[in-house]
């Protein structure tokens, strides 16, 4: 069961400089983070772009939240995009903390600083110092490459290189057709203030979906929610809605990349507008709940 949140290319349009445009960023990736988001996917809106902020920015920005602070200053160096990330919030990561230490120990990201002989390499994963690990036999890595590392204890250091996942949350760039047809997308939803409203009623039925399958929920950018960015005229979204659930009105949704529902979660808003960042927490925080 995996969570993927989808956000624009568009997504900092609205910011007046690059000090806002990595604040606004920032608090993205900390909803993501606070819902325990695995993906965190950057999909292209290249007519809502507008000046330095476009799809790339966003996509380097969001990526070096995204890396544990001890990494950081190794992995990003200096670039002209991370100008303002001193205005970042914490992200706190439990995966990047140790706060889900247990007995088997807890997996962090590690980055390999030297490939020495007979399969051992040095590695920094936040400790005080980089630490020496042999290579599991069917693992190959290289110098600079980001690796998972399993502390099972600190006093003294005692840890291993493992072939899984790097730990927390992944930052990917792709178009919303291929994120949502990924075999693990689960329930795919458009966020948007033209979609059902969320009721008690909707979401026990999928609070049962989300916990067995997974989501992935879409949003849409500042003054250009899903349907701008789709080409779905406002009013449409629900004969879309009823074509992707039934198929036989006679609607052709050809602008719809496949989502499962359109769904309100800020019915009877008290703003003109809902920002992207504000939108995430009030959409994945009622879908987090379970049965």
């Amino acid at each position: 069961m995996t969570i993927s949140v989808l956000v624009p290319s568009s997504l900092s349009r609205e910011a007046e400089d690059k000090r806002e445009a990595t604040r606004k960023l920032g608090y993205v990736a900390r909803a993501a983070t606070i819902f325990r988001a695995d993906r965190l996917i950057v999909y292209p809106d290249r007519d809502g772009e507008t000046g330095q902020f476009d799809g790339g920015f966003v996509a380097t920005v969001l990526r070096y939240a995204a890396t544990p602070p001890y990494l950081r200053n190794e992995v990003w160096g200096m670039r002209d995009e991370l100008e303002y990330v001193g205005v970042l919030p914490p992200l706190r990561a439990v995966s990047q903390t140790g706060s889900e230490s247990n007995g088997s120990g807890s997996s962090r990201q590690g980055i390999v600083t030297e490939v020495g002989p007979e399969g051992r390499v040095r590695v920094n994963c936040g400790l005080q110092h980089p630490i020496s690990l042999n290579t599991p036999p069917d693992m190959e890595v290289d110098e600079g490459e980001r690796v998972t590392v399993r502390i099972s204890s600190r006093r003294p250091v005692r840890a291993k290189l493992v072939d899984e996942p790097l730990p927390g949350l992944s930052v990917e760039q792709t178009d919303l057709s291929a994120a949502l047809g990924r075999e693990d997308a689960g329930v795919c939803i458009a966020a948007s203030r033209f979609g059902e409203e969320l009721t008690v009623g909707r979401l026990e039925t999928l609070a049962g979906r989300v916990e067995d399958d997974g989501m992935t929920v879409a949003f849409g950018a500042p003054e250009r929610g899903l349907p701008d960015i789709l080409g779905i005229e406002a009013s449409a979204v629900g004969a879309v809605q009823e074509t992707a659930t039934d198929g036989d009105d006679g609607v052709e949704p050809t602008a719809d990349p496949g989502f499962d529902l359109w769904l309100n979660t800020v019915p009877n808003q008290g703003s003109e507008v809902v920002r992207t960042e504000e939108a995430l927490f009030a959409t994945l925080a009622p879908l987090s709940l379970r049965e």
